[in-house]
């Protein structure tokens, strides 16, 4: 009895995954068409679940790009951007996701447009970072000497040792922007463990359960006395 009260707790903990992963993805869609927030306000601590859409002023660092080469957004290849950006009187970097660069389907870094050096004004929305995973041979960027820069991921403190300056914890996702080459259509990985994963390993526990009673009852069912 005791294990199927464990395959319940386990069934209904990945129900509750499911809804909270649900729910945050929601609150991400909702987020791109929320009002602006002060970016000094959330820049430290923003909520854990919540992505707040922000505006910066600043400049870039544009000779030091970082190309995430594995993402998923198409067949072709390509890579997904991002920069260092510097703000005014402030010594952290806030990285930004510049967006997806789509490849040609030669398995070529495709050709990065030059950014500006002048002051500019982003915004966006202040996100997470991309989920880091094991890397063969440890930090890929401390092994290359010059910009910008691969890896297969997007690991923050390996930038920030990179750059030998601090980050933000968090980056910046800039707007959708017709006008620009980058693909940005921004959601949350949860390709490893989607909700309805977490679903049907819910139902796998509870079948689990469910096993468990019936071998349970007839367990201990009461045999009927034999005829002598």
């Amino acid at each position: 009895m005791a294990g199927a009260l464990l395959f319940i707790r386990l069934g209904v903990w990945q129900l509750h995954r499911a809804d909270f992963k649900e729910a945050l993805l929601r609150r991400y869609a909702a987020s791109v068409s929320a009002p602006l927030q002060d970016f000094a306000k959330v820049a430290e601590a923003p909520p854990a679940d919540g992505f707040p859409r922000v505006r910066v002023r600043g400049h870039y660092l544009a000779d030091r790009l970082y190309l995430l080469d594995n993402p998923k957004h198409d067949g072709r290849g390509g890579v997904e951007v991002f920069a260092p950006f510097a703000l005014h009187g402030q010594s952290q970097l806030l990285l930004v996701d510049l967006g997806f660069l789509p490849g040609n389907g030669n398995g070529k870094t495709p050709q990065l447009p030059p950014l500006p050096t002048a002051e500019v004004s982003l915004q966006g929305l202040y996100v997470p970072p991309p989920p880091v995973g094991f890397e063969m041979g440890g930090d890929a960027l401390s092994r290359q000497t010059r910009w910008p820069k691969n890896s297969i991921f997007m690991d923050p403190a390996e930038i920030a040792r990179d750059l030998g300056r601090p980050l933000y914890p968090r980056l910046l996702a800039l707007d959708a922007d017709p006008a620009s080459i980058y693909v940005r259509v921004h959601t949350l990985d949860f390709s490893s463990m989607p909700p309805a994963r977490h679903r049907a390993y819910a139902f796998q526990w509870f079948t689990f359960a469910l096993a468990a009673v019936v071998i349970l009852l007839v367990l201990h069912r009461k045999r009927k006395p034999r005829k002598s």
